[in-house]
C-alpha cells in the first residue's frame, strides 16, 4: 500500500535527501524544505521504498502537496 508524503508547510524544496528506489527508515529525513528563511526536515512516516518523488529541487510547494510516496 502506498503512502503518500505531504508537504507540512509552504515553502520551496530546498533538497531531496533520497532518490527513487531508496529503502528508507521511519523517521528518515527525505526532503528538506525552506520557508522564512528556516530549514524545516521533512521525515518518513515510516519505513517503505521510496517509488515517486514528485516534486524537484527549487520546486514552491504548498501544505498538503504530494512530494514523496513510500511503498
Amino acid at each position: 500500500m502506498a503512502t503518500n508524503v505531504e508537504a507540512h508547510i509552504t515553502g520551496t524544496v530546498w533538497k531531496i535527501e533520497v532518490k527513487e528506489g531508496d529503502v528508507v527508515e521511519e523517521g528518515q529525513t527525505l526532503v528538506i524544505l525552506e520557508s522564512m528563511k528556516m530549514e524545516m526536515p521533512l521525515e518518513a512516516p515510516s519505513a517503505g521504498k521510496v517509488v515517486k518523488i514528485a516534486c524537484a529541487e527549487a520546486q514552491a510547494v504548498n501544505e498538503g502537496d504530494v512530494l514523496i510516496v513510500l511503498e
